[in-house]
């Protein structure tokens, strides 16, 4: 005879968190760098890089009449990031950097670099390279700048979270309601 019982959610949950334990180390790495090297210490990225991640980020979420991924600090998150838990992801970042540099001198000769360039110039680079690998990493990154947890260097004062109206709260009430009751109950 086998006994086979039903993973209920909090069976899920036990093993999510118990699997996502590098995770967890990850966050915790992240969290003591910005402590340490306060918010606008860069660990992977140049200067010059984080300029033109800001700039692109800031056109991926812009911010018109509401914060945007600029005001998020996304270029913080993808830098702790490419640090932390997505290091494997700096050649992509290194062969996307070479792809704008490239892109950028091909349209807008004599531009030193995405920065510069005006807001209608940086979206028409970025439509340029939209079918890339690099746009696709660059904009996930940004949009978990822009809604993470502030711990991981992005989402500064809760911006994405206040746009999107997310509460972070430590604990939250649960629903109780039929599909809380046990199959016996129903």
């Amino acid at each position: 005879m086998s006994f086979r019982r039903e993973m209920t959610r909090r069976d899920y949950l036990a093993v999510s968190f118990a699997a996502s334990a590098q995770v967890a180390a990850a966050q915790q790495h992240a969290h003591e760098a910005v402590k340490k090297r306060g918010e606008t210490a860069l660990l992977v990225l140049t200067p010059s890089e984080a300029r033109d991640i800001e700039a692109l980020t800031a056109q991926i979420i812009p911010s018109d009449g509401s914060p945007g991924a600029r005001e998020a600090g996304a270029v913080y998150f993808i830098d702790r990031a490419l640090a932390t838990f997505d290091s494997d992801k700096k050649e992509s970042y290194q062969a996307g950097f070479a792809l704008v540099r490239n892109t950028r001198a091909r349209l807008f000769p004599g531009s030193p670099d995405a920065a510069s360039l005006t807001a209608d110039q940086q979206i028409a680079l970025l439509q340029a390279i939209e079918k890339s690998d690099f746009f696709e990493l660059l904009r996930t990154h940004t949009v978990l700048g822009f809604l993470g947890s502030p711990s991981y260097g992005g989402n500064r004062g809760g911006v994405g979270w206040k746009h999107i109206g997310f509460e972070n709260r430590m604990a939250f009430e649960p629903p109780f309601g039929y599909y809380d009751a046990r199959e016996d109950e129903r």
